[in-house]
């Protein structure tokens, strides 16, 4: 969701070395922005720290890293957690020499936005109002979202996929590091085996982490047809160029979304309302997001046991069935190609 901010940073500082500032990975399903970003020249290198540390001795190695770099300018990028946390990296970055600073979350910076039709201003947006100081950003624009992958990860695409000999690609991406966030394995298998009697010229390309490769090993036997697993044999960024060679993603809120997302194909989202609608919805037009509102809606909870999920139980099989065939309908219409 940075994505677009970062490519306005590296317009305007065209000719500057720009380090990022980032935390280590925390979970096995959340890969570091290095392998994000990889060799897209967003960035040139990575200062790294572990989240929550509060070790004198990790705080000096990284303030000395910073120190001795002499930044001039600090793009503050990073979620807002809390006015006297932001005021706090604020004064480490003082004491590191970095004199000006863009983009602190504080005031109406710190929020997302709610608009008139209920959904609330992506965090996309919210990071392109914070450094609009820079340069406008056009969160429409397909090159706002373009990830600058390699013509090797392009290459390592074609190549897992040439087996399917130019059939129509359908990709999903079950897995999610959030409970919260889980729609089920049942319910996903279900949903194969509705999609693949209506779409059976169509091969499943299964996408996510090496841990989501035994959930998706059952998807891949409901789906009945040919299907891709390829859970755990590529980057983020080789699947992302796997993923643009989709006409359909299905899934939870998840990276995979946003990749898909960003490469313009159509998403339908079986989104847990943990968080308010639109903050973290994929970015473009075209998608169906299934959100639920209900009275616990903005727990952002990881882990939902008082309430069972009931706002993902809430989505049926049935209801993302139909959404997906209407999505593929107007595709097909847009586009002219045969759906089958």
């Amino acid at each position: 969701m940075a994505l677009p901010a970062l490519r306005l940073v590296a317009r305007t500082f065209a000719h500057a070395q720009k380090m990022m500032l980032t935390n280590l990975p925390v979970h096995a399903k959340a890969p570091a922005a290095s392998a994000i970003l990889g060799s897209s020249g967003l960035v040139d290198g990575y200062f790294s720290y572990p989240v929550g540390t509060r070790s004198p001795i990790k705080l000096l190695r990284l303030w000395w890293s910073i120190r001795r770099f002499r930044p001039d300018i600090l793009i503050y990028l990073a979620k807002p957690r809390g006015e006297q946390a932001v005021l706090r990296d604020e004064r480490f970055f003082r004491s590191c020499g970095v004199k000006t600073i863009v983009g602190l979350p504080l005031g109406d910076r710190a929020i997302n936005l709610q608009y008139s039709s209920g959904l609330w201003e992506s965090e996309a947006g919210r990071l392109a109002r914070s450094i609009k100081d820079l340069g406008e950003i056009d969160l429409d624009a397909p090159e706002s979202w373009d990830l600058g992958l390699s013509e090797a990860e392009e290459r390592k695409a074609s190549n897992v996929l040439s087996e399917t000999e130019g059939r129509p690609l359908i990709a999903c991406g079950p897995g999610t590091k959030m409970q919260a966030k889980d729609w089920g394995t049942e319910n996903w298998c279900a949903l194969m085996t509705v999609l693949s009697g209506k779409l059976d010229r169509h091969v499943l390309v299964l996408v996510g982490a090496k841990e989501d490769r035994d959930v998706s090993a059952k998807l891949a036997v409901a789906w009945g047809g040919m299907a891709v697993n390829l859970c755990g044999d590529l980057s983020p960024r080789e699947t992302a160029a796997v993923l643009r060679r989709t006409e359909l993603f299905l899934g939870p809120d998840s990276g995979p979304m946003h990749f898909a997302a960003g490469a313009g194909v159509p998403c339908v989202i079986a989104f847990a309302a943990r968080t308010r609608p639109g903050i973290w919805f994929p970015q473009g037009n075209g998608h169906r997001v299934l959100y639920r509102q209900m009275d616990c809606a903005g727990c952002n909870l990881e882990t939902c046991t008082e309430h069972e999920r009931k706002c993902l139980t809430a989505i049926s099989v049935e209801d993302m069935f139909h959404a997906a065939m209407e999505v593929l309908e107007r595709r097909r219409s847009e586009s002219g190609a045969a759906c089958e």
